[in-house]
């Protein structure tokens, strides 16, 4: 094991981008450049480190995060090279609930695009501080000024540009350090050197330009710098990289870099400005915790603290077994030493500790505050759990992942099939928090629901090569949800007399909407006892049980304040199950007569066409009862903004590329559940029934 790296020297950081912005291809020129690797993989030719998996080299995608670590300049970089496709966007919330930074990388041809803003989002929500790397500068149709603008519009936040090219398209060939007032060329063909020179002197008047609005930019954001550009007129490169740096530790401001990824060009300089700009975990200072007792602890990047340790993303390994990824917040993790899963409240030893790089491991004897790895062969470990010391129980924030939007039907052949089948899906669902399984009691069919349509074909995929599973599948289905429109009122009485104690339990609820994204709130208004407070939670249990399948296809319920507003009991008979089955009948009861309506899930898309071909385009979305929100003109090319149902965008790919002579292209996000119109819900139901 290498010499510990002292904590401000250590780098937490992603990967996060639009799919094919190139964030895989950035890390393997990382990788090379850094000494981890002695040959540079190509996502074309399916040889990367970080997609290793067979449905990622054939696809020519990410679909698992990958953990790795390299070192530079003394720094330790541990990074998590993330998906770009929306189906995969757990793996990017949890990659962000455990990193102290980012890089954004966006294409220099599309600029931001859909998946771009919905990263930016979730990395704004975990006040993950970021640099933008602008990548293939050296593409026909790639444009830094447009790119820039993009970012200043569409993200709204402050671009510090740190860099400008040198050539534009396949003549880009160096780039001009703003903060350093260099120029670096990269005559090498392969990329892989360059020269420091003076700025060209056909380029320096634009270079002064971009200079002068960067040192506006960072005294805008900064005292220090605004002291010395008021006193001096100009700013020196020692005070500007301190003042970026700054900016961005508190996401005030963003560094905006450039190069080509595929080239080799400008990866060096990255690499200096994730040392440079992006925090340590010292910077990212304290975290909050909870003790047994409910009160909050705050924890400080110490070895020497209290042990606290998060589980972000379990995976299971042909050889090592179950892999529990992990990130040290405060204490030592230390090899064959006891320790406490607070979640389960579970004591278990620490048989193997990781070091990461993909899928090769290094084992090692401890992982310290500050630090990424992995804990191989422990059991019950799951992504969310807190991993503390036995004799000091803490627990950190869970993590939050988006509800399943597809689902799909699956049947196995044989018993041998089914029993495959069993072991593969709880595996998966261990894996992966967004990957969700059903039994459905009336077809006696599996039914597992996921992020999209890729999401599912891989699950597939998986079950068919890794564990040999022969099944029949289902159409992909969206997966609906349930609402009230009205307030009711219910009452549930379970009474059972047997021979000596019987069972007793009686409830009246009142079910009313909620405000959209709040799920199942229940609120206990009975006063006087009339009933015992310890069988309150078996009634709101029985209440979110009965939320699980909805009255008009099944779907699970949400947005519903459920109020316990009456009941009675009996001294002898009354109990926990007889309270839950009666608090059960009655929300059946209630919300069944509380309007029940279905919800669809809403889809924020942006389609890629030639100008040419817009009007017809056009018509495709608003025959799916999408609506344009905006036209966005780049050259010859059209970026259409729209929100549209996911019930309308099954085969769209097809739909659109038969459209535009195989030019244009989509990508989409989850944007929110929306009440189905009433014509359009009837159509469902009937389907459903069989009867059309």
């Amino acid at each position: 094991m290498s010499l510990k790296t002292p904590l401000d020297k250590i780098r937490n950081i992603g990967f996060i981008a639009h799919i094919d912005a190139g964030k895989t291809t950035t890390t393997e020129r990382i990788l090379y450049f850094t000494g981890l690797t002695y040959r540079m993989g190509d996502v074309e030719e399916g040889n990367t480190v970080t997609d290793w998996m067979l449905q990622e080299r054939e696809r020519g995608i990410t679909i698992k995060s990958a953990v790795i670590t390299c070192f530079w300049k003394g720094y330790q970089i541990n990074i998590i090279d993330t998906p770009g496709h929306v189906d995969f966007t757990a793996e990017v919330e949890r990659a962000l609930r455990v990193l102290d930074g980012a890089i954004v990388i966006l294409s220099g041809v599309e600029g931001v695009e859909a998946q771009s803003e919905a990263v930016w989002r979730q990395a704004d929500r975990h006040k993950v501080p970021r640099i933008i790397f602008i990548n293939k500068m050296d593409r026909i149709g790639s444009s830094f000024t447009d790119t820039v603008k993009s970012i200043e519009e569409r993200l709204n936040v402050k671009p510090l540009v740190v860099q400008i090219p040198i050539g534009a398209e396949d003549n880009f060939h160096g780039v001009i350090d703003l903060v350093e007032w260099k120029s670096y060329l990269y005559d090498d063909p392969a990329g892989e050197m360059f020269d420091v020179k003076e700025i060209p002197q056909e380029m320096l008047e634009e270079a002064k330009k971009w200079r002068d609005r960067l040192m506006e930019s960072v005294a805008d954001v900064d005292e220090e710098a605004l002291s010395v550009y008021i006193e001096k007129g100009t700013i020196t490169a020692e005070v500007l990289k301190r003042a970026i740096r700054r900016a961005t530790l508190f996401s005030i401001a963003f560094p905006v870099f450039i190069g080509s990824a595929f080239r080799n060009k400008g990866i060096q300089k990255l690499l200096d400005g994730i040392c440079d700009y992006l925090p340590s975990p010292l910077d990212k200072g304290e975290v909050k915790a909870r003790d047994i007792e409910g009160r909050e602890v705050s924890l400080r990047p110490d070895p020497q603290g209290a042990l606290a340790a998060l589980v972000f993303k379990v995976t299971t390994d042909p050889y090592a077994g179950i892999l529990s990824f992990i990130r040290v917040y405060s204490g030592t993790l230390e090899k064959g030493t006891y320790v406490l899963d607070s979640k389960t409240n579970e004591r278990q030893r620490i048989m193997r500790l990781l070091r990461l790089h993909a899928n090769k491991k290094e084992d090692v004897d401890y992982i310290s505050a500050g630090d990424l790895g992995a804990i191989a062969g422990m059991k019950s470990a799951y992504t969310g759990h807190t991993i503390c010391s036995i004799t000091q129980p803490l627990f950190l924030e869970d993590i939050q992942f988006p509800e399943p939007v597809v689902s799909v039907a699956i049947e196995p052949k044989t018993k041998v099939d089914q029993d495959k089948l069993a072991e593969a899906l709880v595996k998966f669902s261990v894996e992966d928090p967004t990957f969700k399984i059903k039994y459905d009691e009336d077809t006696s069919e599996t039914i597992i629901s996921g992020m999209g349509e890729l999401h599912l074909e891989i699950i597939l995929d998986r079950l068919f090569r890794e564990y040999g599973v022969k099944a029949h599948i289902g159409k992909p289905q969206v997966a609906y949800k349930e609402a009230i429109s009205t307030i009711a009122v219910s009452e549930g009485k379970y009474i059972r007399q047997t021979g000596g104690h019987g069972q007793y339990g009686h409830v009246v609820l009142r079910v009313s909407p909620l405000t959209e994204g709040k799920g199942i709130v229940f609120i206990d208004q009975t006063k006087g006892g009339v009933i015992p407070k310890e069988f309150i939670p078996s009634i709101e249990e029985g209440a979110r049980i009965a939320a699980e399948n909805g009255p008009v296809l099944g779907f699970p319920l949400n947005d519903i304040v459920v109020e316990l507003i009456d009941g009675s009991y009996h001294p002898v008979d009354s109990s926990e199950i007889a309270f839950r089955i009666a608090s059960t009948k009655a929300f059946r009861e209630a919300v069944s007569h509380a309007g029940p309506y279905l919800l669809e899930p809403i889809m924020s898309a942006e389609i890629i066409t030639p100008i040419n071909f817009l009007g017809e385009v056009i018509n495709t979305v608003t025959s799916r009862r999408g609506t344009v929100k905006g036209i966005i003109e780049r050259g010859n090319t059209t970026i259409i903004q729209c929100l549209i149902p996911l019930s309308t965008m099954f085969n769209y790919t097809t739909v659109l590329r038969t459209i535009t002579q195989g030019r244009g292209s989509f990508s989409m996000v989850f944007d929110s559940y929306e009440r189905v119109p009433q014509a359009i819900q009837e159509e469902i139901i009937k389907k459903a029934k069989g009867e059309i």
